[in-house]
Order: structure tokens, then C-alpha cells, then sequence
């Protein structure tokens, strides 16, 4: 477990980035900030009410009253949100001014998320926002020694098939892009190729073909019970034929219950590390953290973020 959090910080180091944390009074963030800049992980930027800008606030509320007027956003409400760090942080990030941000250990994930999908650029390749985490179980021989990325545990309560197509191709991107993984990408059900009939059933193979019709180049499989997906010896004996079955490093779950639950259950009893939700699906890069997260959650979400931005770049225009 150690040796996989450690690359991801140590990876992060090679080119650390500007991260903004809008959440300046808690304890635990002003901690992890304190190691992530004595490390050189991060270029953090706290927020406080006295460091923010006034002329950059006041052109960020221009910006986004001007963006979002058609949508009934009036002038008073632009400024209002616009005296809320994490609408700040966003509109930093969105405009260039920073390479991501990281938040939630005061805000609810709804805060995060919202903020994140009024402020940030949608990635028009990922289709939708959605969110994952790494999972990495302690002596655990399945997946990737371990690891793991699960979808959609955060975000979209119950995704369509388009929608389960769309993460399971973000979430195999963010595999291979951050964890440097084959992914192999399966998406999960109570049933193996057939072996139970039920509308959900149907959606998760619709959103199977879906994927494999868009031509993303990953290894994607479905619908696979949890065993077949991740023990080679139960794959056998159900699947004859499959790049994932048996090997499965990518789990996309059909629904926020079944996600929610699982990592939470596999954190708390397998004694996992659990890092995000990190938001998928925006061209500038967050990450979400639990209310709960200790200082070593943020650390690692901030490593994950820098390790994002280094690889896509960040948006500089301004409007």
C-alpha cells in the first residue's frame, strides 16, 4: 500500500503544480498544506477572506454573472457566490490562475460537485461528470497487487447506459493516465454473460456495447459478477473468453448504492486506502474529500490532483 501512495507523491514531485484550498480553517488541511509545501508535492495557495483578490473577485463575478445570465443568474447572485472560497478556487483554476483544487473536508461533496459543474470546463471526451477512487487493499492478490479504481462512487445516483459507458471510459483513462495501469475495465452486476435476466441486468450490457462501439482502446467487459470479475479461477468456470474477467483492475458499479457501499465497506473492514472521489469528467482537475479524511487523505488528493494537471496542462484563457 505504502509503495503506491509514495509514487503518487513522489511522481508529483517532479513537477508540482499550483493547488488552491478554499477551506482555510480547518485544522487537518492547514497541516497536510504545511507537508505538502515542505515536500514539494504542491504549490498550495490557501484561501482566506483577507488573500483573496478584490479586482480578481470582482472580474470573476462579471465572468460569471455574463456566462450565466441566460440561466436566470442575476448580478447579486454572481456576487454572493463569488464571496465563497470554493467559487473562487474554481474560477482560479478555470481562468489560469491555478491548476487545480482540492475541497471537502468542510464542504459536502454536493457542495464540491455543484461548484465544480457551474464553474469548470467540461472535458467533451468524458461526456458527463462523474467522480472515482483509488483503492488500495493490503495484501490483496487481485487487481493491480491491490489496486484499484471504482466508479462512479460519488456522483450520479443512477447513471443510464450512456452514462455507465462514460465513466467506465474516464475511469480506465484515469488508470492508466494517474496509475500508470493496463486498466481492465469491468462493469459489475448481479449476473455473469446471461446468468440472471432483469432490466438492470440490460442496462449494464447496453452500456457495455456502448463503450466497445466508441472505440476508446480499453479493456472494458460486462456484465460480470464481482467474482468473475476479479478471481481467474471462478472466471474460468463462467467465461470462456474475456481480457478482463479474472483480471479486472477498473470496477464500474451500476449504480451510487452499490459504489458508495462497497468502498466504504472495503476501506473499513479490508482496511483499504480510499483516495477521493475525484471529480472526472472537467478539463481543470479536483478532488473531493470526505468529511472525515484524515491529513493524510488531503495529501495524497492533492497528489492525485498535481499528477492530473501535469498530464493534461491547465486552461489560461480568459474571457
Amino acid at each position: 500500500m505504502d509503495d503506491v501512495i509514495t509514487n503518487l507523491r513522489e511522481r508529483a514531485k517532479n513537477n508540482p503544480k499550483r493547488i488552491v484550498f478554499p477551506e482555510y480553517d480547518d485544522k487537518r488541511v492547514l497541516k497536510a498544506v504545511d507537508y505538502i509545501k515542505n515536500e514539494g508535492i504542491a504549490e498550495p495557495i490557501v484561501l482566506t477572506k483577507d488573500n483573496i483578490d478584490p479586482a480578481k473577485q470582482k472580474e470573476f463575478i462579471n465572468i460569471y454573472f455574463e456566462h450565466k445570465r441566460a440561466k436566470g443568474i442575476t448580478l447579486e447572485q454572481s456576487k454572493e457566490l463569488m464571496d465563497d472560497p470554493i467559487y473562487y478556487a474554481a474560477m482560479m483554476c478555470r481562468y489560469g490562475h491555478a491548476d487545480g483544487f482540492v475541497a471537502g473536508a468542510k464542504y459536502t461533496t454536493s457542495a464540491v460537485v455543484r461548484t465544480a459543474l457551474r464553474c469548470l470546463e467540461r472535458d467533451s471526451a468524458a461526456n458527463i461528470v462523474s467522480s472515482c477512487f483509488i483503492m488500495v487493499i493490503p495484501d490483496c492478490v487481485y487487481g493491480a497487487n491491490g489496486t484499484f479504481v471504482y466508479g462512479d462512487c460519488g456522483i450520479i445516483p443512477y447513471p443510464t447506459s450512456s452514462q455507465l459507458a462514460s465513466i467506465a471510459i474516464s475511469c480506465a483513462a484515469f488508470a492508466k493516465d494517474v496509475l500508470n495501469i493496463i486498466p481492465r475495465v469491468a462493469l459489475l452486476s448481479f449476473s455473469t454473460k446471461g446468468s440472471s435476466k432483469h432490466e438492470e441486468v440490460n442496462k449494464v450490457i447496453e452500456a457495455v456495447k456502448i463503450a466497445k462501439l466508441k472505440n476508446s482502446g480499453f479493456l472494458i467487459d460486462g456484465e460480470l459478477q464481482a467474482d468473475s470479475a476479479l478471481v481467474p479461477e471462478v472466471a474460468s468456470k463462467k467465461i470462456s473468453d474475456s481480457d478482463v474477467a479474472g483480471k479486472a483492475n477498473v470496477l464500474i458499479f451500476p449504480n451510487l448504492d452499490a459504489g458508495n457501499i462497497s468502498y466504504k465497506l472495503i476501506q473499513r473492514l479490508a482496511k483499504a486506502k480510499a483516495v477521493g472521489p475525484i471529480v472526472l469528467g472537467t478539463k481543470q482537475p479536483c478532488s473531493d474529500l470526505s468529511r472525515g479524511c484524515s491529513i493524510d487523505d488531503i495529501i495524497d488528493s492533492t497528489a492525485v490532483t498535481v499528477l492530473r494537471a501535469q498530464k493534461f496542462g491547465t486552461n489560461t484563457t480568459a474571457d
